[in-house]
């Protein structure tokens, strides 16, 4: 027998998927795990993070937990768009590209549409062309609902200005707004603006609140705004398997997660690690950052060569989908400083 100790793994960077849950989580769920309540979302906890969310947006809200942001996205395009519509969003938008089409099928076969603009960002002069194309012809899907998300997938954030210019262009053409908000907090923790500017007030009815990439285990949640649209919601939930029996869980998790801003902390922190790595990346011979460093994603090219070492050494991230050398970086709420600087000192090491 060897008296080596194992290598230690090496960091992933894969995504913010790869990290557990928080400890305030953690205890929230031990906690509702006591005793009875009453079950599909009648229970103490979901009133009190209805209630926790209406203090969080400064405005009253619908909030309905999910298991997925694939589910939240879904279900809330489906209440927004007809199945003659048409969803305008960013060509490379996650729901256009990593949801197996889900929100076609929940929609019962409204068509996504999809935009150029930098950045994953949709552009305002191409979004009011699409809104008015074929408006009212038969022969065609009507423009319904504008999709944002935010951060995006480069890891880009919509201002708030871009944002208000989004809703007015939509509000002109009469389409319904719905943001995914998969990394909202790491946008809130980054542009400074309360949850409330970043949505109702410029114009949003319906947004997809992740939370399980940064802290929580199985909850996201649809926030209603334009709450007109919760008894549809609320039957098409159940319909698709997403009103949880024992809701409580998931809404002690979205409290805990929500209270004395552990959310903000946790996304600055995973921000502040994308910043330090991006950062470091800059400083080294053969590396090129692509985008500005604004979130918690970043994009960086390397030589080949490189990417191949770092790969055979256990260090984890995705490259080469989008094209050759180029790399992505997803820090989370439980990087360390340790893992980033672990990771620089072996490019450092292979590239100099």
């Amino acid at each position: 027998m060897s008296d080596t100790a194992p290598a230690a793994p090496q960091p992933i960077f894969t995504s913010d998927n790869t990290a557990g849950a928080c400890e305030e989580i953690v205890r929230a769920v031990s906690a509702a795990a006591a005793g009875q309540d009453l079950p599909y979302g009648a229970d103490r906890s979901t009133d009190g993070v209805r209630a926790r969310f209406a203090e969080v947006f400064e405005c009253d809200v619908d909030v309905l937990p999910v298991s997925t942001g694939s589910a939240a996205n879904a279900l809330s395009l489906a209440a927004l768009t007809p199945p003659w519509g048409s969803v305008l969003c960013h060509r490379d938008s996650h729901i256009n590209t990593d949801e197996c089409g889900a929100p076609e099928f929940f929609t019962g076969g409204a068509k996504l549409v999809g935009l150029p603009g930098d950045d994953a960002k949709i552009d305002a002069d191409q979004l009011r062309a699409a809104a008015g194309r074929k408006a009212g012809d038969v022969h065609s899907v009507q423009p319904s609902v504008v999709s944002i998300t935010q951060a995006t997938e480069t890891g880009a954030l919509y201002t708030l200005d871009e944002i208000r210019s989004l809703g007015l262009v939509a509000q002109d053409a009469g389409l319904r707004v719905h943001m995914d908000g998969a990394r909202f907090a790491n946008a809130v923790a980054a542009l400074g603006c309360t949850p409330a500017e970043l949505t109702w007030r410029a114009g949003v009815d319906v947004l997809s609140f992740g939370a399980t990439k940064n802290g929580t285990m199985t909850a996201d949640a649809v926030v209603v705004f334009d709450r007109t649209l919760t008894p549809e919601l609320s039957f098409r939930a159940k319909r698709s398997g997403q009103l949880t029996s024992k809701m409580r869980f998931q809404s002690a998790q979205l409290d805990a997660y929500l209270t004395d801003g552990l959310w903000l902390r946790n996304a600055a922190h995973a921000n502040a690690m994308a910043a330090r790595l991006g950062d470091g990346l800059k400083a080294l011979p053969g590396a090129e950052l692509l985008h500005a460093v604004e979130a918690n994603i970043l994009f960086c090219r390397l030589p080949q060569p490189v990417v191949d070492r770092l790969l055979a050494e256990g260090f984890a991230f995705y490259h080469d989908r989008w094209g050759p050398g180029v790399c992505r970086f997803v820090t989370s709420f439980s990087t360390t400083e340790h893992d980033v600087d672990a990771f620089l000192t072996a490019v450092r090491r292979l590239t100099t």
